[in-house]
């Protein structure tokens, strides 16, 4: 008997970040969390460069041209800090 993973849909649509957390909004309807220190460019931009972001491919990644950051949906839903990024 073999069994398939659900097909999830896990493309960005929004990404919101705060002074302390990246949270991002997924296709199929769930939202990805994480502390900002996890992301030590996104924590030492200013608001205005946090608020400039675009989506890569279909949604599969997230750029913010202003600090060259890219991050991947995949990495956000590992659990995966940026390098150099710290524990919380």
């Amino acid at each position: 008997m073999s069994f398939s993973a659900p097909s999830l849909d896990a493309r960005a649509t929004t990404v919101h970040v705060t002074e302390d957390e990246l949270r991002v909004e997924l296709a199929d309807g769930r939202t990805v969390t994480a502390p900002l220190v996890w992301f030590p460019r996104l924590l030492g931009a200013d608001d205005a460069q946090r608020a400039n972001w675009e989506l890569l491919g279909d949604g599969e990644g997230i750029h913010w041209p202003d600090i060259d950051e890219d991050l991947s949906v995949a990495g956000l839903l590992r659990g995966t800090p940026a390098p150099g990024g710290g524990a919380v």
